[in-house]
């Protein structure tokens, strides 16, 4: 029989184990996810380093706000954070709120009913209670916590959410200001908890792009990585319409084909890739066929190449830029654009910081200055300039 203190001190020892693990459990599920192979230093030559000196560089994707690092430092661990952005010279950057996804994300098929690890992933964090069943809560505290951090360091992070805010943050950047601009958006919309009037929620949150699916089937339509191969269902119209009636951008980055047809067929809307290759460079099944990258494009689309196997099968800077030279002979330099998927549980072979080794990669592979100019970002700028609301928050 325990004596009276005995079980005091084991319940000491309990709490002290569990308090040890909820400070390092986060870190160690984390540096097991977003990797960066290990690699010489990049030897950048003079003339990519002056040339990207002058870029206006954007990301179309990074889960960054899924983790709990506080971005405004620099961390060991993770691709992304507010002084890596600035050693990139990266002007801004796409956080997109992870919700829901399976454990080992598989490509080809899961169930809407797998294992959910991101419901780990809030608990483990400490996040509130709210968030371990809603799907909604999570986007929402995600978006919060950047708003804090923008809030606490303004000179260092501005939340971007209308045309007129993007002017203002290229308006200081131009004058040698080093804000980075964050722009909020979803991975898919199993966010909405199944509401449209979530699309209100998430909006007045400031999410400016909401992909339709992740790596599951959803009340929406199809994923990519779904069970079904469905199209747009009729509640995945009405959540279009509103999107696009409220000046949400739509990213049908993991959309079953079907549904981005559906979207094309619906409305005259430019549609966002934001994380792929093209599966003519990478046959894999991350890679919508290259006819369908053909009408994104088309249609007025952008398309953002990421940096990890998945997508152009050799995570290498010269993989990844040969799949961005494949992608302007598909489509046209006006339509291709970055979309590292950063911080996604996914191993890179270069973090934000240096992302001048792309530019060094596309001057060697004959790039010219413009099409090196338009990919690194003013694809993107000239995408949100469009898209975005006027003004206004």
């Amino acid at each position: 029989m325990k004596t009276p203190r005995l079980t005091v001190i084991l319940v000491l020892v309990t709490l002290c184990i569990f308090a040890l693990m909820a400070v390092l459990a986060p870190a160690m599920i984390e540096e097991s996810q977003n990797v960066v192979i290990p690699h010489p230093a990049y030897e950048i030559s003079p003339q990519a380093t002056a040339l990207h000196k002058t870029l206006t560089v954007g990301d179309l994707h990074s889960d960054s706000s899924l983790w709990q690092r506080d971005l405004l430092q620099r961390s060991d661990r993770g691709h992304v954070d507010i002084p890596r952005l600035r050693e990139g010279n990266v002007a801004l950057q796409m956080f997109t709120s992870v919700t829901k996804s399976p454990n080992g994300q598989n490509y080809e098929k899961n169930s809407s009913e797998s294992l959910d690890i991101i419901t780990l992933v809030a608990v483990m964090q400490g996040w509130p209670q709210a968030t371990w069943t809603s799907l909604t809560a999570r986007a929402l505290h995600q978006a919060q916590r950047l708003q804090r951090m923008a809030d606490q360091a303004p000179q260092q992070l501005q939340i971007i959410r209308s045309a007129a805010d993007l002017e203002t943050l290229l308006t200081r950047r131009n004058s040698g200001d080093t804000t980075i601009g964050g722009i909020l958006g979803t991975e898919g919309s199993h966010a909405l908890d199944g509401k449209l009037d979530n699309i209100d929620v998430l909006y007045e949150a400031g999410f400016r792009m909401m992909s339709l699916q992740h790596f599951f089937d959803n009340r929406l339509g199809g994923s990519l990585h779904g069970e079904s191969g469905a199209g747009l269902t009729e509640f995945g119209r009405q959540a279009v319409d509103k999107m696009l009636a409220r000046g949400i951008m739509i990213d049908v980055a993991h959309s079953a084909p079907q549904v981005v047809e559906d979207v094309l067929a619906a409305s005259h809307a430019s549609l966002i890739v934001s994380h792929t290759g093209f599966y003519g460079h990478c046959p894999s099944h991350r890679n919508i066929s290259d006819a369908l990258m053909h009408k994104i494009a088309r249609a007025g689309g952008l398309i953002g190449v990421g940096y990890w196997d998945g997508a152009v099968c050799d995570p290498s800077p010269q993989s990844v830029v040969a799949a961005i030279r494949y992608g302007i002979d598909l489509v046209g330099e006006d339509h291709i654009a970055l979309g590292s998927d950063y911080d996604g549980g996914t191993s890179v072979t270069f973090d934000t910081s240096e992302i001048a080794v792309l530019t060094d990669e596309m001057l060697k592979a004959n790039f010219s200055e413009t099409e090196i100019r338009k990919v690194m970002g003013e694809n993107m700028m000239r995408f949100l300039r469009h898209n975005l609301p006027e003004g206004g928050q």
